[in-house]
């Protein structure tokens, strides 16, 4: 099934948009991107995706990146012309939701438009009149969308179906790594106890963007004196930092060895770490309650060991399969005591579950793909007049 699709990122800088768009283009799509750059466009030079720059934005500055929206929707036509006539409008995250129905309307107007939505930003669950309004814009922007895509049900049920004001079909997309040649994967994962004498190692990948996680695992680190090592790749988040360089430079025992391709190097990557850490604080009590993260995908087809907190939706995901170690509490103390007693005998029974659960909770194959582009194409004109979306809006608020 082959369908056009205009897809609106808000950083094109994210590995998760460039494995939504490998996930359109193997389900059978053609795709046209247009997003904002928070850093090198990791889409630049993909073969049969054209990709068009709307402007720049920055980590953690929400005034400067409303002005970049702003902007871009003045000049969105003249972006947008030329392309192909799309089916359906995905827009990716609120910023992006924004320019949805304009971009739809210079088409059709009728085009229907899917929400997005893999995080919820703190600002969404805020109770003061900030929250209030960045609500009511979501509700104004979403009244157009047929169809919510998030990645954790935690995530329906704790915001979107009680406080988003929004009352849209859900599509639950987890996380899940993307492989569009299941075949060439390994049955299973090999155990790689460390040898005697080296260190445990805890591989903390992806979007770093948590100081408090790397703040207690510096200081687990220090405490265990060789050990553990704490191994970290990605993309840093260096505004949520003080000095992340420094900081981890100053550390013992914790290496930093900048980014990779997903799901390219995934399987070299995991390979080099006994344990991966699936723990997150950066919206401590909300978003990082509910998300069910990259990682923990990555490292169960790997055979990385998850280390979760119980009281999370990861840690729930876990205690559910039997898989992984979950702790009450994320402290220095608590690792300390957790990695004292770790043998490789308790070590290898850990690996063995995670191996033994079915390869599928893992990844999205070739079949899920072309599922998701048929779902895509089954949404309709929508047909409502603008003041029936507008009374819409107002109900659901």
């Amino acid at each position: 099934m082959s369908i056009n699709v205009l897809y609106l990122a808000h950083d094109l800088a994210d590995a998760a948009i460039r494995r939504r768009v490998l996930t359109l283009k193997a389900g059978g799509a053609d795709v046209t991107v247009a997003g904002f750059t928070r850093g090198r466009n990791l889409l630049e030079g993909e073969p049969g995706v054209r990709t068009i720059v709307l402007g720049e934005t920055s980590d953690g500055k929400f005034a400067q990146r409303i002005g970049a929206i702003v902007k871009a929707s003045a000049g969105l036509k003249s972006r947008l012309a030329g392309i192909d006539r799309p089916d359906v409008v995905i827009a990716r995250n609120l910023e992006t939701l924004a320019l949805a129905g304009q971009a739809a309307r210079l088409f059709d107007r009728n085009l229907p438009i899917v929400y997005e939505c893999l995080d919820i930003h703190r600002l969404l669950l805020d109770e003061g009149w900030k929250g209030r309004l960045v609500r009511a814009f979501q509700r104004h922007f979403g009244r157009r969308a047929q169809l919510l895509i998030t990645s954790s049900p935690a995530f329906v049920e704790n915001f979107f179906q009680p406080k988003s004001g929004l009352s849209l079909p859900v599509l639950l997309l987890e996380n899940k790594v993307l492989a569009l040649d299941p075949d060439s994967l390994p049955l299973q994962p090999t155990p790689r106890a460390p040898k005697a004498g080296e260190p445990w190692r805890i591989g903390w990948f992806g979007a770093i963007r948590c100081a408090k996680s790397l703040a207690i695992l510096t200081d687990f680190a220090r405490r265990m004196d060789g050990k553990v090592e704490i191994v970290l790749r990605g993309r840093p988040a260096y505004s949520e930092f003080t000095d992340f360089d420094r900081i981890v430079a100053d550390a013992p025992h914790v290496t930093f060895h900048g980014s990779y391709q997903n799901p390219e190097d995934l399987a070299r990557i995991y390979d080099e770490v006994q344990f991966n850490w699936a723990i997150d604080f950066f919206e401590e009590g909300l978003n990082s309650e509910w998300l069910l993260p990259n990682r923990l995908y990555e490292g169960g087809l790997y055979g990385a060991v998850p280390i979760a907190l119980k009281s999370t939706e990861t840690g729930r995901f876990l205690a559910h399969r039997q898989i992984g170690v979950t702790v009450d509490k994320a402290t220095p103390e608590a690792l300390e005591a957790l990695f004292s007693q770790m043998t490789p005998e308790i070590y290898a029974e850990q690996f063995a579950r995670i191996a033994s659960v079915e390869r599928g909770q893992w990844i999205t194959g070739p079949a899920d793909c072309r599922a998701l582009v048929a779902k895509l194409a089954s949404l309709k004109p929508d047909l409502r007049s603008p003041a029936e979306m507008q009374a819409a809006s107002t109900m659901q608020s």
